[in-house]
């Protein structure tokens, strides 16, 4: 494997390779199950509507109050294991913060979060077929749909080659952004009654916004350091990052703002 060590302790990955470690565990041996998972969502996205056209709107209330609660749950334990396999104490903030390709156990732990990182990006696909079944069409955006789309697809090569190090900040602060958003998701779904605890809904997209400044902030490093892990993945995070930030922006701006100054 070409592998080079830049430190005593943290071997950092050149280019891209497999990781022997993370090969077979599930939807990992290659990329063509992700993608045919992705493709099947986005067809569903385009005739859904169409299937639904002649239909009622599916009653799924209990069903989307349990899902928005095990989404809290997953993510809460992906955010402890981000944290205990690394984060908490052993990782460092600056970008010299290698992969360690090791068997060690942490190791091992840290891969493992990253995967489940990446598989929860797979349940929350459901986001958009229960907006199609229950005729919520109107949430179900460009920003939605790509979002949702891209970020299985671009989590596999993540985990394929890079499980690990400087690169898996981003997804532990996505992490703990998704535990507040499926909270208020939840809170919400509960009916009428509850409204009166989610007064704090725009501050979850301002949340939102935030991860996006604290992720950048973080891959800036790249600009002024010499660094250990492989440039060409903070380059598609950032770039990724940036993407993605412009869409929830302009929909911050038109959800809250506009409305502001219109009133």
């Amino acid at each position: 494997m070409d592998i080079s060590r830049t430190n005593k302790t943290r071997p950092v990955l050149k280019t891209f390779l497999s990781d022997p470690r993370v090969r077979d565990w599930p939807l990992m041996s290659r990329p063509v199950e992700p993608l045919l998972l992705v493709i099947a969502y986005l067809l569903f996205v385009a005739l859904g509507p169409r299937w639904m056209a002649t239909r009622k709107p599916f009653k799924l209330q209990s069903i989307i109050v349990f899902y928005n609660f095990f989404m809290v749950a997953l993510c809460s334990y992906t955010v402890h294991e981000f944290l205990v396999s690394g984060w908490l104490f052993d990782y460092s903030l600056s970008c010299n913060q290698g992969v360690d390709y090791s068997n060690s156990p942490k190791a091992i732990r840290m891969a493992g979060a990253v995967w489940l990182f990446f598989i929860a990006k797979f349940i929350e696909l459901l986001d958009t077929v229960f907006f199609i079944l229950r005729k919520k069409t109107n949430q179900v955006t460009f920003l939605h749909v790509f979002h949702h789309g891209c970020l299985p697809v671009f989590w596999w090569w993540g985990v394929k080659a890079v499980p690990g190090g400087f690169g898996t900040f981003h997804g532990f602060v996505n992490c703990c952004v998704h535990v507040v958003m499926y909270l208020y998701y939840g809170i919400s779904a509960l009916g009428p009654d509850y409204q009166k605890y989610i007064w704090w809904k725009k501050y979850v997209t301002k949340f939102q916004l935030a991860q996006f400044f604290i992720v950048t902030i973080h891959n800036s490093q790249y600009l002024f350091r010499e660094c250990a892990y492989p440039w060409k993945y903070v380059a598609f995070i950032q770039g990724f990052t940036t993407i993605i930030a412009g869409l929830f922006l302009n929909f911050y701006v038109k959800a809250y703002r506009r409305k502001t100054y219109s009133t």
